[in-house]
């Protein structure tokens, strides 16, 4: 290596980062990942955002992602803090999000000297932490040579680009400084293209089915955004003429203002009317679906497999075929040329279509109810707005409002990880400076991850949280009640202030009844700083979708075992 040399494992590692786009990284301190740490701040280019504890700097990794549609960065210490981590790069995994996350290892010697460390099982195994991430993660790797550092780096974050899929590095603490091959010039590109052949023979195959079909429908999944299909979905829309029905983990991926948007498809608790189209359809394209217990309400949506094609991130599968090997995003485009336009199913839907009757307000003194708090947010969206909506109630609530265009909504619907929404909420603002984040939390999912709020505060970022406080765990009871959905209550809107200390600009106010709502959002939507607004809400208050799907998941979990 050259004398004149600078580059150092860590300051490679930032200037990687920097080049595939990122601005910041979240990071939690530890011994073993101070001096990378330092390497990493060597880099003016990025900007370390210091969070509370590992999982919610992992939450907001897995929100910036979301908002830049890029990767994102997390550094952590080894074991206490790589373990804390593990659950939020899990959540990413199933939600196909590129988060980087970093973790300091022990000193390189340690292994050699069969050393007995700190912050360990108290057993001389020094790769348990890789192996486990290695089941949460498209690629795991310790970086223990400084002269190999560029290749693992490199290979890692092709790995997360290409597959959409968290990676694992581990870099022992004393190499992290040491010197290293400085970065060489290269790309990073993204998933890798289509095999012609299958790709030809897959859009011809669709072509023929569904121009062949009555009344075909086109329906959008949730790997849409993870694979870069958006927009050819939405060229595909415009040239087919079908009605359009979203997933519910897939909201906000195609306008909601496109005049052949039905709503939902979510079985007996979507929107109405598009359940009894997609279902009576002879033919229906699912673009980047899943199709779980969640996404199917139990698995109660009446999806007939004879009627689908599902255009899968790599695959198309047809009824009685499929061709592997063909990308989602090409498939849809080069599809969008060979459809002729018919809009049969448009006009089945218009025939049945329901008129949305808006809420009418109560007097200011009457008690707030969710119906009244959802009307006060829906009369909030424009379109640099983003909805994050928890795990519960929030979800029904939310995916029943109607974005404008431009507007975005972000779920976990995968891997629903109560409190997962403060971190990403805390990411996303962090990612998409432009926009102003509502996010909806319930007071259960809340008090896991409650301290991010304090970030938020301490880098000024804007979002308006809507603590929505009916004393427990909504979802849960709806699905199983017990005494363990019960909580502790709070005085939320109080923490604001708890975490303002001497240089915040938080603000908070509790609202009770429909007078007290409105005049908190004129505050907050007028704040330059975070604003939490703490909702009261009656117990049993909940959407009657949440009571269906509720009902339907419960069944599908309480099936007795099949005894042979």
């Amino acid at each position: 290596m050259s004398d004149n040399c600078t580059t150092t494992v860590g300051s490679y590692l930032a200037s990687r980062l920097e080049e595939i786009g990122l601005q910041h990284y979240f990071a939690v301190p530890g011994d073993y990942n101070l001096v990378l740490l330092d390497k990493l701040l060597e880099n003016k280019n990025l900007k370390m955002i210091s969070c509370c504890n590992e999982l919610n700097a992992g939450y907001a990794a897995d929100g910036y992602a979301r908002a830049t549609g890029g990767a994102s960065a997390v550094f952590v210490t080894f074991s206490v803090g790589g373990l804390s981590l593990l659950n939020a790069i899990a959540g990413a995994y199933a939600e196909d999000l590129p988060v980087i996350a970093v973790s300091g290892g022990p000193n390189t010697n340690s292994e050699a000297e069969f050393e007995m460390l700190h912050h360990t099982l108290g057993l001389l195994d020094y790769d348990y932490q890789r192996e486990i991430f290695s089941k949460v993660t498209a690629e795991a790797v310790t970086i223990h040579d400084p002269r190999e550092a560029p290749t693992q780096i490199d290979h890692a974050i092709q790995t997360a680009l290409r597959f959409r899929k968290p990676v694992y590095i581990e870099i022992a603490c004393n190499i992290a400084s040491a010197v290293t091959s400085k970065p060489n010039v290269r790309s990073f590109g993204g998933p890798t293209a289509s095999d012609p052949l299958s790709l030809k023979a897959a859009v011809e195959r669709a072509a023929e089915l569904l121009n062949a079909a009555v009344k075909p429908v086109l329906v959008s999944g949730v790997k849409l955004r993870s694979f870069g299909a958006e927009a050819n979905f939405h060229k595909l829309a415009d040239a087919s003429g079908y009605a359009i029905a979203s997933m519910p983990n897939a909201k906000g991926f195609f306008d909601e203002q496109h005049p052949h948007y039905m709503g939902t498809y979510w079985g007996p608790v979507g929107s109405p009317g598009c359940g009894e189209i997609v279902d009576s359809s002879d033919l229906c394209l699912f673009a980047g679906p899943t199709f779980t217990d969640y996404t199917t309400t139990g698995h109660a949506a009446l999806i007939n497999p004879a009627k689908v094609i599902q255009a899968r991130p790599n695959s198309v599968v047809f009824p009685n075929q499929t061709f592997s090997n063909v990308k989602l995003t090409e498939f849809l485009e080069q599809l969008a040329t060979k459809l002729k336009p018919n809009d049969a199913s448009m006009i089945a839907f218009k025939r049945i279509q329901e008129e949305v009757t808006p809420l009418r307000p109560g007097t200011p003194e009457t008690p707030l109810s969710t119906r009244q708090l959802f009307s006060r947010i829906q009369q909030m969206l424009g379109p640099d707005s983003t909805v994050l909506a928890e795990t519960g109630d929030s979800w029904f609530n939310g995916i029943q409002l109607n974005l404008p265009t431009g507007s975005r909504f972000e779920v976990q619907m995968q891997y629903g990880s109560i409190g997962w929404s403060v971190g990403a909420t805390l990411g996303y603002s962090v990612g998409a400076p432009d926009r102003r984040p509502i996010s909806l939390i319930g007071d259960g999912s809340f008090q896991l991850t409650a301290q991010e709020v304090s970030t938020i505060i301490r880098y000024g970022l804007k979002p308006i949280i809507f603590l929505i406080n009916n004393r427990g765990y909504t979802i849960e009871v709806e699905i199983h009640d017990g005494p363990y959905n019960t909580i502790k209550n709070w005085n939320y809107a109080e923490l604001v202030n708890v975490f303002n200390a001497e240089d915040g600009n938080g603000w908070s106010c509790k609202a009770g009844t429909e007078g007290e709502l409105d005049e908190a959002i004129k505050m907050a939507v007028s704040h330059n700083g975070p604003a939490l607004i703490e909702v009261l809400i009656d117990r049993d208050d909940c959407s009657k979708n949440l009571l269906v799907w509720g009902g339907h998941v419960a069944k599908n979990n309480g099936r007795p075992p099949r005894v042979s």
